[in-house]
């Protein structure tokens, strides 16, 4: 059948309309794009937030008052995640303060380091009440020596199931520093979530890691992305991991100028560069190989030695350059090292095998000619 020709002529002003709408669409669909390439879904629990997240292990050493007005100044910045631990001594507290009467919009992640059943309840009821809360998002294993499994005699994953069972936790989760644990974990099928150090001084170990977790369905929750301080350039920080679609890293803040650094990166995420590149390279070149990520499972030494900290004041004092590393409490502390019993506790604990009473011998040696006026 013919079509007459007064059917064929389409208006001038619908022609108008039409292109105007779709090159809406189109800046419709390239904004999403942009906002999705900004967040982050944590594998099979369908958490997804914004690739900043907020790690509270910092503010335990700030005010109750200080802690607040950096939580809420994040949340009305965008951020919506949150990982705290039981061990965090009154962390868990300050963010439930911060966050009372709003809990539907907000996603908390917590940790026990419960090593029984029933040291499991007492620390998970605690942390429900400290939280200000009657459910917690994903609850994780802190740092275990084993990969905690049902049948295994301690209880603590039977535990974790019930409490799932009774919705006082809603995903389950594991966090570590040793990587055959992390495989373990994985490869058990039993937790929804690895909290692991990941940065861009990672090994192929790491990488390795990063994408099993991706291939099981696992979340991945990148602890420590400036390894405890040592990488000082937050926007290569941020650029690197945000090449992987399926980490979130968690940026431990205790400043307020810090939270800022990271929210400016909400609307205006770093990319990978040229330059950032070459950031990355000369950090890798200077910092791979032994050295102390802060972590305190050395923790504690029996004469009292700050093993976190005096093992690496040699990068400390280059990377973030303070007059607080050579005040006279900091060279009593340094000096302190002299005290090692050679006992090696620390060396069975580091989860980096790392030869610590070595490493402090050598960091005390630095910093003595540091003293007497080397230059760094």
């Amino acid at each position: 059948m013919k079509i007459p020709q007064a059917l064929c002529t389409v208006p001038e002003d619908f022609v108008t309309d039409f292109y105007m709408i779709s090159s809406y669409q189109q800046e419709e669909e390239l904004y999403y794009m942009e906002q999705k390439k900004n967040l982050v879904t944590l594998g099979s629990t369908g958490i997804t937030v914004e690739k900043n997240s907020f790690g509270a292990l910092p503010i335990q050493r700030i005010s109750k008052e200080a802690a607040i007005g950096l939580l809420r100044k994040a949340y009305a910045a965008g951020v919506t995640f949150y990982d705290t631990a039981r061990y965090y001594t009154d962390s868990e507290e300050k963010v439930g303060a911060a966050f009372e009467g709003m809990r539907d919009k907000i996603y908390i992640a917590t940790k026990t380091g419960a090593t029984t059943a029933e040291g499991f309840w007492k620390e998970l009821h605690t942390s429900l009440e400290k939280l200000k809360t009657d459910y917690i998002d994903i609850y994780q294993f802190h740092n275990p020596a084993f990969c905690p499994k049902p049948g295994d005699g301690t209880g603590l994953y039977e535990a974790m199931l019930e409490a799932k069972e009774k919705g006082m936790i809603r995903h389950i989760g594991i966090t570590n520093h040793r990587l055959n644990v992390a495989h373990e974990a994985i490869e058990s099928g039993l937790y929804e979530t690895l909290q692991f150090p990941f940065c861009y001084l990672a090994t192929d170990k790491d990488l390795e890691l990063v994408q099993d977790c991706k291939k099981a369905g696992m979340g991945f929750i990148a602890m420590k992305a400036l390894s405890g301080g040592l990488i000082n350039n937050s926007r290569a920080a941020y650029a690197y991991l945000a090449q992987f679609d399926n980490v979130l890293p968690i940026w431990g803040v205790q400043r307020e100028r810090e939270l800022d650094e990271f929210l400016s990166y909400v609307g205006n995420p770093p990319e990978m560069t040229d330059e950032i590149r070459a950031v990355i390279d000369k950090d890798r070149e200077e910092l791979l190989g032994e050295f102390c990520r802060g972590c305190g499972y050395c923790m504690p030494c029996p004469v009292g030695i700050e093993i976190n900290n005096c093992a690496r004041m040699s990068l400390m004092i280059r990377r973030a350059p303070s007059a607080a590393w050579l005040t006279p409490d900091a060279q009593e502390k340094m000096k302190k090292i002299e005290q090692c019993l050679h006992c090696n506790q620390c060396k069975g604990k580091c989860p980096y095998n790392l030869d610590t009473p070595a490493l402090l011998e050598k960091n005390l040696k630095d910093y003595q000619e540091i003293l007497d006026g080397k230059e760094y």
